[in-house]
């Protein structure tokens, strides 16, 4: 699990079929601090709704993103298993 930041989402003409219907994010992830930037942005599949600014839990769990979108074969890796309250 880790913190992340969402900057945006993405818009794929050609994409693999188990995205179909699914909203992708792009995620800025963060150190524990939660300030500090840890690498580069990533895609997340998003079944929550955040949104652009928002704080996001994502997960890299395989089995878990593969149980989400109900495909064994999909390429997705990062997911949105929660939106930070303050």
């Amino acid at each position: 699990m880790q913190v992340g930041f969402v900057i945006g989402t993405a818009t794929a003409t050609v994409k693999h079929p188990s995205l179909n219907g699914w909203k992708l994010l792009v995620v800025q992830p963060y150190l524990a601090d939660g300030r500090t930037p840890d690498g580069e942005p990533v895609l997340a599949v998003d079944s929550l709704g955040a949104g652009a600014g928002e704080q996001v839990l994502m997960t890299s769990d395989g089995k878990g993103t593969r149980t989400l979108l109900k495909n064994e074969n999909t390429p997705v890796r990062w997911s949105v298993m929660g939106i930070v309250d303050e």
